[in-house]
C-alpha cells in the first residue's frame, strides 16, 4: 500500500515539474516492474478500474498519453489506492516511465530535474533490467498492458539512443529474433510497432542529428527488414489468415504497413537510403498483388494510401530542397521502378479487380446519420488515391521515356482503364449534367481534396507538355489538319490543360479568392501548377479561346469531341439578355477572333510562338524573392527567366483583329462579331459568322441578340472567356494589394508578370 501512495505522489510531482527530492535509487525501485506477478490479475480487477479494450485494439496505434492536471489527481488517487491490483500498479509504472522520458526531453524543465530523470533511467536499464522485463510483457495475452509496455520500451530505447548514442542490445536482440523467426509464435505486431515509434520519435526531434541516429538504428536491421518484407508479403502470405480484420495476421500486417510508412518518411534524412527504405519501391509488385486479393478492405486501403505517399514522396522532397543531393539518383530509380510496376498491372485491368467499399465511415458509428444516404457510393478517399497513383506513375514514366510510340501507348492504355474505373465508381451528383467530356473527370474526382487535385492536374499538364513537344519535334511545321487532330486527341484523352483549368474554374464559381488561398497555402503544389500553366497559356492563347468558345456554345456543358449526331435546328436556342440576367452573370465584352479557314476542323490550335523551346521548364533569373520565404524548389520556381516584357512573335500571320468599342448606353446600332459551331460526320466545325446588328432598345426581352448564318450554328457570347480571364485579373489585383502591404508570403513579381501578360493578351482582343 505504501508503494502505491509513493507512486501516486511521484506521478503528481513529475506532472507538476517539481524536483524529486529523494535519491535516484529510491525512485528507480518504485518504477521497477514486478513481472513475476500474474500479469492478468483477477477478472474483477480488470473490470473495476480499467476499461476493456475496444474491438480491434489488437493493432497498436500511435496514441499520446493524456494526463490530467496535478490538482485533479489527489481525490481520484485516494479512492483508488485501497483497491489497486498489481496489473493497475504496473500500468501506472509504465505510464510514469513514458511521461518522465517526455519530460526529460522537454526544454521547459530545469536542467537539474532533467539530470535526475536521466539518472533514474540509467538505473532502470543497467540494474533493474527494465528493458528485458518490458520485452517479456509484449504479446497478445493482455493487449492494453502490451501496448503500454511497447510505448515505454520505445521511449527508453530512443532515450538511450539519443543521450548515449548507443543502441539497446536487449531490444535489438529481441527485434532480430522476432523478425527472423516469422511466422513463429512471436509478438510481431508489438516488435514492429516499437520500431515504428522509435523512428517517429527520431523524426520529430528538431535538435537531434537525424541522419546519424537513423543509420545507427536501421543499419543492423537492414537485411533482416528486407527479408521480413519478402516473408510477410510473399513467401508466407496466405489469404486464409486474413479472413477477419481483427485476426493476429491482420494486426501484424497493419503494423508492418505503419513501419513501411515510417521508413518512407525517414529516407530523406540519409544521403544514401538503406535497402529497407527502398524495398517498398523495388518490390512493389507484392503490394499490388495483395491489393487485388481477398484480404480485408482495411488492409487494401492502407496499402493504397501508402502507395499514394510513395508517388508523392519525390514531389515533396523536391519542394523541400532546391539542391540536387546524392539520393536524387536512387530516388528517381525507385520511383521509376514503382511506376513501371503500377502501369503494368493497370494495363491488365488491375483497377477493375479492386472493389471499393460501398460503406462510408462515420464519426463514432458505423451507420449513417438520419437523413444521409445509406448507400454512400464508393470510398472517395481510395478512389482519389488510386487515381493519383496512376496519374503520377504515368508522369514519371513519360518523363523518363524517349520513345514516342512507347509513351503514347502507355498513356492511352492507362488513361482508358482509368476513365472506365472512374465511370464505374464515381457517384453522380444530384441534378448534374451527364459527364460527356473526359477532361471534366479530374475536377469531379479531386474537387474535395485540394492537394491531391493539383498534384493530379500538374501530372496531366506535364504529360501534355511532353507529348506536345514530341508531336512538334516529329515535324518542324505541323499542318493545320495535324494541329487540329492533335488537339482533338488531347480532349479525347482527358488531358487538355485548358479544358481541365476551365472545368475547375466552373466548379469554384470563378472565385479568385479560392485561387489566392491555394497560392498562399504551402499544402498544395498550386503555385508550381499555375506558373507552368500560365506559361503554356501565353503561347497557346488561341487554343484557350477556342475551348472557351465551346463552353459557351454548349451553354456550360462542353460536349465530347467524338462524332455526334447533328442537333435538330428547333432544339437550338439563342442566349438572350433575360437568360444572362437570370444566370447572374454579365454578358461578355465583344471579343473578336479571326478563325481558321479550315472547313472541316474545329480550331483548337493556332500558330505557335517562337519562344516555345524551353518555356515549360522552370529556370532561374529573378532573384528578388525574400530568402527563406519558400522552401528550395518553390523559391527557384519563382526565379525563372521570362520574356513577358517583349511581345510574342508569331510564325504565321497575326490572327487577332480589332473591332470598334461601342458605347455602354446602347445608343445607336451595336455590332458584335461571333462564331458558330456545327457538326460534320467526323469532327467539330467552326465557321465565321457575319457581323450582325443587335436589337435596339425596346425590343422584346426574350428576342435573340443575333441571328444565325445557318440553322446548325450558334454564336457564342464569350461568357467563359470573360469569366475566366476576369478571375485571373482579380487574382492579379489581390496579389498586388497584398504585395504592396508586404503581406504576401513570398515575392510574387514573376507570377504577376505572367498574369499581366495574360491580361494584355485579353485586352488586345478587346481594346478599350
Amino acid at each position: 500500500m505504501m508503494k502505491i501512495s509513493l507512486l501516486q505522489q511521484m506521478y503528481k510531482d513529475v506532472l507538476a515539474g517539481i524536483p524529486l527530492a529523494k535519491e535516484s535509487q529510491h525512485y528507480s525501485s518504485l518504477l521497477t516492474l514486478s513481472v513475476e506477478q500474474p500479469a492478468g490479475g483477477d477478472e474483477s480487477c480488470h473490470q473495476r478500474h480499467l476499461p476493456p479494450p475496444a474491438a480491434g485494439a489488437g493493432s497498436h496505434q500511435d496514441t499520446d498519453v493524456v494526463v490530467p492536471a496535478a490538482d485533479d489527481l489527489s481525490d481520484s488517487f485516494a479512492s483508488m489506492s485501497s483497491s489497486l491490483c498489481p496489473r493497475e500498479v504496473m500500468l501506472l509504472q509504465l505510464t510514469l516511465i513514458k511521461v518522465m522520458v517526455a519530460k526529460a526531453e522537454s526544454q521547459q524543465i530545469e536542467s537539474s530535474t532533467r539530470l535526475k530523470y536521466c539518472e533514474i533511467f540509467v538505473l532502470l536499464l543497467k540494474e533493474a533490467k527494465t528493458d528485458s522485463k518490458l520485452v517479456s510483457l509484449l504479446g497478445p495475452h493482455d493487449r492494453l498492458l502490451s501496448h503500454m509496455a511497447s510505448q515505454s520500451l520505445a521511449a527508453l530505447v530512443y532515450f538511450q539512443l539519443k543521450e548515449e548514442n548507443a543502441l539497446n542490445v536487449t531490444w535489438l536482440g529481441f527485434t532480430l529474433n522476432t523478425l527472423l523467426g516469422f511466422p513463429g509464435n512471436t509478438p510481431v505486431a508489438d516488435c514492429l510497432w516499437t520500431l515504428t515509434a522509435i523512428i517517429k520519435e527520431t523524426l520529430r526531434d528538431a535538435v537531434l542529428p537525424k541522419a546519424g541516429v537513423l543509420k545507427k538504428l536501421l543499419a543492423p536491421l537492414d537485411a533482416v527488414l528486407e527479408g521480413f518484407y519478402n516473408a510477410i508479403l510473399f513467401h508466407h502470405f496466405d489469404s486464409h489468415h486474413y479472413t477477419s480484420p481483427y485476426s493476429e495476421a491482420t494486426t501484424n500486417l497493419i503494423s508492418f504497413i505503419d513501419l513501411l510508412e515510417a521508413l518512407l518518411a525517414s529516407r530523406t534524412e540519409l544521403e544514401l537510403p538503406l535497402r529497407c527504405q527502398r524495398v517498398l519501391f523495388l518490390k512493389v509488385s507484392y503490394i499490388l498483388n495483395l491489393i487485388s486479393s481477398s484480404i480485408p478492405y482495411v488492409i487494401k486501403k492502407k496499402f493504397i494510401l501508402l502507395l499514394k505517399k510513395c508517388v508523392l514522396h519525390k514531389s515533396r522532397e523536391d519542394a523541400g530542397s532546391g539542391s540536387v543531393s546524392l539520393q536524387a539518383l536512387p530516388l528517381c530509380e525507385d520511383v521509376l521502378a514503382l511506376s513501371n510496376a503500377v502501369l503494368q498491372v493497370v494495363s491488365l485491368t488491375w483497377l477493375n479487380q479492386i472493389p471499393l467499399d460501398e460503406k462510408s465511415s462515420y464519426f463514432g458509428s458505423s451507420e449513417p446519420a438520419p437523413g444521409d444516404d445509406p448507400q454512400g457510393g464508393s470510398d472517395q478517399t481510395v478512389l482519389r488515391a488510386l487515381s493519383l497513383v496512376v496519374l503520377k506513375a504515368l508522369e514519371f514514366k513519360i518523363h523518363n521515356s524517349t520513345a514516342e510510340a512507347e509513351i503514347k501507348g502507355d498513356f492511352e492504355s492507362s488513361m482508358s482503364q482509368l476513365v472506365m474505373f472512374w465511370r464505374s465508381h464515381l457517384k453522380p451528383f444530384p441534378q448534374s449534367h451527364p459527364i460527356v467530356h473526359h477532361c471534366e473527370w479530374l475536377s469531379l474526382i479531386f474537387i474535395e481534396q485540394d492537394d491531391d487535385m493539383w498534384e493530379a492536374a500538374k501530372a496531366l499538364l506535364l504529360i501534355y507538355l511532353k507529348l506536345d513537344r514530341l508531336q512538334h519535334d516529329a515535324a518542324d511545321n505541323l499542318s493545320q489538319e495535324e494541329e487540329d487532330s492533335w488537339n482533338i486527341h488531347t480532349h479525347a484523352g482527358g488531358y487538355n490543360p485548358h479544358c481541365i483549368f476551365l472545368f475547375f474554374l466552373e466548379k469554384i464559381a470563378f472565385d479568385s479568392s479560392v485561387l489566392l488561398d491555394f497560392l498562399i497555402s504551402s499544402e498544395t503544389c498550386f503555385l508550381e501548377y499555375l506558373v507552368r500553366y500560365l506559361k503554356l497559356l501565353r503561347r497557346e492563347w488561341h487554343q484557350f479561346v477556342a475551348v472557351c468558345n465551346h463552353f459557351d456554345t454548349k451553354h456550360g456543358a462542353l460536349q465530347s469531341v467524338s462524332p455526334a449526331k447533328p442537333p435538330h435546328p428547333e432544339e437550338q436556342s439563342c442566349v438572350t439578355a433575360e437568360s444572362l440576367q437570370n444566370a447572374g452573370c454579365e454578358p461578355a465584352p465583344p471579343i473578336p477572333l479571326s478563325l481558321s479557314s479550315s472547313p472541316d476542323r474545329c480550331v483548337f490550335a493556332a500558330e505557335r510562338g517562337a519562344n516555345e523551346a524551353g518555356s515549360d521548364s522552370l529556370i532561374s533569373a529573378d532573384s528578388a524573392a525574400r530568402p527563406g520565404a519558400l522552401p528550395g524548389s518553390l523559391q527557384s520556381l519563382l526565379n525563372y527567366d521570362s520574356s513577358e516584357d517583349s511581345e510574342l512573335e508569331s510564325d504565321g500571320k497575326e490572327c487577332l483583329v480589332n473591332t470598334k468599342q461601342v458605347p455602354a448606353n446602347n445608343e445607336g446600332e451595336k455590332r458584335r462579331r461571333g462564331t458558330g459551331c456545327s457538326y460534320t460526320a467526323d469532327n467539330w466545325k467552326i465557321c465565321t459568322s457575319e457581323v450582325l446588328p443587335l436589337k435596339q432598345e425596346g425590343s422584346h426581352p426574350s428576342s435573340c441578340w443575333t441571328r444565325m448564318t445557318s440553322l446548325d450554328n450558334i454564336i457564342p457570347l464569350r461568357i467563359m472567356l470573360y469569366k475566366s480571364t476576369k478571375c485571373l485579373e482579380e487574382l492579379q489585383q489581390a496579389i498586388s494589394r497584398l504585395q504592396r502591404r508586404n503581406l504576401f508570403p513570398y515575392n510574387p513579381t514573376a507570377l504577376l508578370k505572367l498574369l499581366s501578360h495574360i491580361e494584355k493578351m485579353r485586352k488586345n482582343m478587346n481594346p478599350q
